[in-house]
């Protein structure tokens, strides 16, 4: 396999790209380094990697990395850029993670999403389609399913009603993949991710945050007054899962035969308050919490239904929280 990795310097394509490569598989990594979040942390994550010395002015650089790992650094909505890639590298495999993260973000920046997470993930898609890629995936997200009150959260559930501008183009990037299964015989599976967290996580995340301004003193934010519950899920839980699917291959779960969509989650939802202890008790610190009304875009659980991936792929979490958070905890004072 030679597989494309899109947001490489990101937080689950760094662990996907080393994982992936240490396990004998041909990797491009394929990141434009923004700076939604410190773009230091994602420098030092290509460090790990085995890549160094990029300069702002390299956009297009293929540079040698670590085992069977190729960089370059590019933007996906760089048209022009992306199909010489395609061209170039003879991809068998694609694992499309870049995108503008993050859902209160979307409130205020909307035009940054309609650029990476609509017109980008186009680019990719269409040149999957053009190059006959073998197995096309893509990161999705449990935001689509909105405040449903149904639980868990299925793929087979009504997600036609999101409450985020985030949540909407990654149910478009769903609609724009099934289309292409069923026009042009494209193979794509997309993966709902539920609440992602670990070592090297984005600082954008709450339990960073919370981390950050704990170890400093400060108070933390807790939204609808603590009354929030997330299926958090380990980052080594959903790095096995994926590189189940591109090893096992596609495996359809819909009345299409080419598309697959698939939540990809720990399936035990958490109460934030119980989360905000457990990240008490491995720094040995007591929060000062700032009690806050629910916040736009924000939903009240998340409960992922893993049922299909652990049939089809064997997908099996085992890390629980109280491991999963002493990991990120040793990881956190280590760097800081």
């Amino acid at each position: 396999m030679k597989i494309l990795i899109t947001g490489a310097a990101g937080f689950i394509g760094f662990h996907l790209v080393k994982a992936l490569f240490l396990s004998g598989h041909e990797v491009i990594g394929l990141d434009n380094l923004n700076n939604y979040y410190d773009v230091n942390l994602k420098l030092a994550r290509l460090r790990e990697l085995g890549i160094d010395n990029i300069s702002d002015s390299q956009i297009g650089l293929k540079i040698n990395g670590l085992h069977n790992f190729t960089f370059y650094k590019g933007d996906i909505c760089d048209t022009t850029f992306i199909d010489n890639l395609f061209k170039t590298e003879h991809f068998t495999h694609v694992v499309h993670l870049a995108a503008q993260a993050g859902v209160r973000y979307s409130i205020t920046n909307p035009d940054t999403y309609i650029d990476s997470n609509i017109i980008g993930f186009y680019n990719i898609l269409k040149n999957a389609k053009q190059f006959a890629i073998e197995h096309f995936i893509y990161a999705s997200s449990s935001s689509v399913y909105g405040n449903s009150k149904k639980m868990p959260f299925s793929t087979s559930d009504n997600v036609d009603q999101p409450i985020s501008l985030y949540a909407a183009t990654k149910k478009s990037n769903e609609l724009f993949a099934y289309t292409y299964s069923h026009l042009f015989n494209l193979k794509t599976t997309g993966l709902r991710f539920f609440t992602v967290y670990g070592p090297w996580g984005r600082p954008d995340m709450a339990y960073y945050k919370f981390i950050e301004a704990i170890m400093a003193d400060k108070k933390i934010p807790v939204y609808n007054n603590g009354n929030l519950e997330r299926d958090f899920t380990y980052i080594d839980d959903i790095i096995k899962g994926i590189i189940k699917v591109i090893d096992t291959g596609f495996i359809s779960n819909s009345e299409n035969e080419n598309y697959a969509i698939y939540n990809i989650g720990n399936g035990n939802p958490i109460k934030l308050m119980d989360f905000i202890s457990t990240i008490e008790h491995h720094l040995g610190r007591k929060a000062i919490m700032e009690m806050l009304p629910m916040q736009d875009g924000d939903v009240y659980k998340t409960y992922a239904d893993i049922s299909d991936l652990k049939i089809n792929y064997g997908y099996q979490p085992t890390t629980n929280l109280n491991q999963g958070i002493r990991n990120f905890v040793e990881w956190y004072k280590q760097q800081f």
